[in-house]
């Protein structure tokens, strides 16, 4: 990771804006910081880094408004101003819990300062209140002092945060704060310190107004904002820190010796764990000894405890139920499943989804947008001709400056987008990123594999029929031999059929699987074959007409037909039947009440997809495809304006998934399905693909809502501030009131986005 030379941020040498001189190369986070280093031909040898380290080794700091901006080290973002937070959340409570308490004390202490100074300003502006032994030069001084700390010392965080602002070129809601408390407090100092300088058209009753209170409120305002803008953002990370709260802190391994308990760090892979009832599952692995129910809902987000017997995996943080098992680690710190889950997470929480875009260019020019705004307000009132007019050019100036609030834009998305992507994770929808979740809202088609998408995944053999004269172990031996080799899903059917038959299973030579179509190998000198029929009669010739006609039949009955071959004969066929997942019905009522056409892609017999599709109302079918046949359907009914959702588990759906709009893997699936998608199921069932799709629309619809918030906010508050409306209603807006609006915006859209967490999905 390296450091940008001129904001000291670290940067990943792959997304960084990058420049060489003299043989080196430099990196930088934005045009602006790269602009300056050549403007100003700063020695880099010699640069001062602003920003130093002192983090615990592996954090790192990042700003929740702009991803990029990286640190070692805790502070605020020279961008926005916002403070910085740890990048990969941990359960425990950290530097996120002393900024809480942190700004609390200074409310509590900038309140108690503040309320004298405000009511001795009420006194000076309702006669009636005035204390008769408290004169207008006394509470003058009074106001002064105690209005000083409470600006410079609970607010003067504003102040350091808006230098940072200027030194950094990208003007934010802190430079916009800075100017409007400095301005009230500065002007209302020298009117006390120095009255004799000021005009008398400054004057109302023979007297200097003072605004103390303005910028006193206004900080001790923003600073409760703050605070429930802090206290709002750290439950936005609520979700990944349940699940990092789930794995399990210590296990019982079994060695040599005995049962010892240990930390779950210290244990390695192959080591054996006793797992009891009502314990958490250590880690990742397979169950050696025993059986159990296992509660699998913090992964999969079914409440239905799964069973579980020797041979079968268990995920590290799931709850054991009934029974006591002896498990084998398989995997152990990062390569677990909930630490893959976590990253993932973590990672799609920081991505930034193309309609921020639109806010990210808004925002860029808004800071100097209300700055030229309030300076054409304060001359305009300078000139206006009223009596007093200088006092109400600047209230209005103030109160421009301090209602603008750019925050509320900038966290309008990754607000939303965290809350939803946390939401997801606890319902067993990995999201890759934001663009992803963007998408998946606008898509029109759903294409799905069948076998382990639609159907459990667990294919077994119904039937076998040979050719006249062949024996059935023989069919078995070969069938079972090749499939030992094969990652196919239903390889394992084949296996264990031949394994219940007592069939001796051989070694294969010279194997080779050909993607779509079949497998082939030498088996004690003799090539044999397995696969589809058109694979099998384009090595062999002619098939026999009676095990065609079983064929049909067996495809009629939804079963999957697999041929055997041996040099130039036919030897036999098998059926085999992937029954239809229980939910897969329910999951395409749901997926057509949302609007959407279902579209079946499968390498398997046209009559066998057919039965499925018909059965489960199926919009449209296609049969007997090869892995490059998937990707062109998508691609055809891209072309057509369709958008497009892909639904896999294998290798062979892995070009679909890239090629389609949204990818969307099961989590039952290989590496190479996960890898190509945007969406990881979990748990590998269709209800999850409705999920993810309420989800998308729920996020989208968030974000939408959250723009038009912040948007709507500032095109009204910041004319209103200016004083539109002052000619036709005689109204202004008091910079205390500017103040407290512009405090809660950012607070308004974030508890907006807080809502999500209640989506039913």
């Amino acid at each position: 990771m390296e450091k940008d030379l001129i904001c000291g941020m670290a940067v990943d040498e792959q997304k960084a804006i990058k420049i060489e001189r003299d043989g080196k190369a430099y990196y930088f986070c934005s045009d602006k910081c790269r602009d300056e280093f050549i403007q100003n031909q700063k020695n880099p040898a010699q640069q001062e880094i602003k920003l130093k380290p002192v983090a615990a080794k592996g954090q790192q700091y990042i700003c929740p408004m702009h991803p990029e901006i990286i640190s070692d080290a805790p502070g605020d973002c020279p961008k926005c101003g916002m403070a910085l937070e740890l990048k990969n959340a941990t359960a425990e409570k950290g530097a996120e819990a002393e900024e809480i308490k942190k700004l609390a004390k200074k409310f509590w202490i900038g309140l108690g300062l503040g309320l004298p100074v405000f009511l001795l300003a009420m006194q000076e502006m309702i006669p009636a209140l005035k204390v008769g032994f408290i004169s207008h030069r006394v509470s003058s001084w009074i106001q002064l002092i105690l209005a000083t700390p409470v600006i410079f010392w609970a607010g003067g965080f504003f102040f350091i945060k808006a230098w940072k602002s200027v030194v950094n070129r990208s003007l934010n809601m802190f430079t916009l704060i800075a100017m409007g408390v400095g301005a009230a407090y500065f002007y209302s100092a020298a009117a006390v310190l120095f009255a004799g300088i000021f005009p008398e058209s400054l004057k109302m009753q023979g007297e200097l107004g003072l605004y103390f209170e303005a910028g006193v409120v206004i900080t001790v305002l923003v600073i409760l904002g703050q605070y429930l803008e802090a206290r709002a953002r750290a439950q936005t990370g609520q979700a990944i820190k349940a699940l990092l709260g789930l794995a399990a802190k210590k296990a019982h391994r079994i060695t040599d010796s005995g049962e010892e308990d240990v930390e779950v760090d210290q244990i390695q892979k192959g080591d054996l764990l006793r797992v009891r009832p009502g314990e958490k599952v250590p880690l990742d692995g397979v169950i050696t000894q025993g059986k159990s129910t296992i509660d699998e809902s913090m992964i999969s987000g079914e409440p239905v405890a799964v069973e579980k017997k020797e041979g079968d995996k268990v995920i590290g943080a799931t709850v054991n139920q009934t029974g006591t098992f002896v498990m084998k680690t398989e995997k152990v710190g990062s390569e677990t499943l909930l630490s893959q889950i976590v990253h993932m997470v973590s990672e799609a929480q920081r991505s930034r989804a193309p309609i921020q875009g639109m806010a990210d260019k808004v925002a860029g020019v808004f800071v100097p947008l209300v700055i030229l705004v309030a300076v054409i307000a304060f001359i305009l009132w300078s000139l206006s001709g009223i009596e007093h007019a200088l006092a109400y050019a600047l209230v209005n100036a103030i109160a421009v400056l301090i209602i603008a609030c750019p925050c509320a834009l900038g966290l309008a998305t990754p607000m939303s987008i965290m809350v939803g992507v946390g939401l997801g994770a606890q319902s067993g929808i990995l999201i890759k990123n934001a663009e992803a979740l963007e998408k998946t809202e606008k898509i029109t088609h759903v294409l799905t594999d069948k076998t382990g998408t639609l159907t459990e995944g667990k294919p077994r053999v119904i039937g076998i029929e040979t050719a006249e004269g062949v024996n059935e172990s023989i069919v078995l031996s070969i069938a079972g031999s090749l499939e030992q080799l094969s990652e196919h899903p239903l390889a394992r059917a084949v296996i264990d059929y031949a394994k219940e038959k007592q069939v001796l299973l051989k070694d294969v030579s010279n194997f080779d699987s050909i993607t779509g179509k079949g497998i082939k190998g030498k088996l004690e000198n003799k090539q044999v074959y397995l696969g589809k029929q058109k694979f099998i009669t384009e090595l062999v010739g002619n098939v026999p007409q009676t095990l065609k006609e079983k064929a049909i039949a067996m495809q009629e009955k939804a079963q999957t037909v697999v041929w055997i071959a041996q040099d130039k004969k036919v030897l036999g066929i098998l059926g085999i039947s992937d029954p239809i997942k229980k939910t897969t019905s329910e999951a395409i009522k749901e997926l057509h009440a949302l609007g959407l056409k279902v579209v079946m892609l499968t390498g398997d017999n046209k009559k066998t997809a057919q039965a499925i599709a018909k059965e489960l109302n199926i919009d449209d079918v296609r049969a007997e495809l090869e892995p490059k046949d998937k990707q062109e359907i998508v691609k055809e009914l891209t072309t057509k304006g369709a958008r497009v959702l892909m639904a896999g588990d294998g290798i062979n759906d892995a070009p679909a998934l890239a090629q389609a709009e949204v990818g969307v893997a099961m989590g039952t699936g290989t590496d190479v399905a996960i890898e190509s998608a945007g969406i990881t199921l979990v748990k590998g069932d269709l209800t999850g693909i409705v999920k993810a799709i309420k989800l998308s629309r729920s996020v989208m619809g968030n974000i939408r809502q959250n723009l038009f918030f912040a948007f709507i906010y500032n095109a009204l508050g910041v004319p209103v501030a200016a004083g539109i409306l002052y000619p036709f209603f005689g109204l202004l807006l008091n910079p205390m009131i500017a103040g407290a609006a512009m405090s809660f915006s950012s607070v308004s859209v974030i508890a907006n986005a807080l809502r999500l967490r209640n989506a039913k999905l």
